[in-house]
């Protein structure tokens, strides 16, 4: 497609995209969010980029193929697991550390699930786009 109009509401639309699926990944484990929702809303933002300005554009503007992203994430996630193991703990246990931790304050909590999730953030974001950029080649 050649509209200009497309092209500038897809680029500030992709920003948002990406954006908000960082603040639902990082929003947690505990409330709604989460690595499988952003996963989704960030796959999301460069299935728009594809249907504007082409697929091959796409991929240069993620540039890593999505194959890669996927099997990165699932090696994420699969770390967060067994962390546990080293701790003597079960098989995905989380773990938690404290950094900046003093009597006085806990500090900047970090566990191992926030990893967990991340890594399912990768995974559902590069099979959702190795899907769709297929399909859309394809046709």
């Amino acid at each position: 497609m050649n509209s200009i109009i497309l092209l500038a509401g897809t680029r500030l639309l992709v920003a948002l995209l990406l954006v908000f699926s960082i603040f639902m990944l990082l929003r947690g484990h505990n409330t709604p969010g989460g690595g499988f929702i952003g996963g989704l809303i960030g796959a999301t933002g460069f299935v728009v980029y594809a249907i504007a300005c082409g697929t091959e554009q796409a991929r240069l503007a993620l540039r890593v193929p999505p194959e890669n992203v996927a099997m990165v994430g699932l090696g994420i996630a699969l770390f967060a697991g067994v962390m546990a193991i080293f701790f003597g703990d079960a098989f995905f246990t989380g773990q938690w550390l404290f950094i900046g931790a003093t009597e006085d304050d806990k500090g900047l909590p970090l566990s191992s699930v926030l990893v967990f999730d991340i890594g399912v953030y990768m995974v559902v974001m590069g099979s959702i786009l190795t899907l769709t950029f297929a399909l859309e080649e394809g046709v």
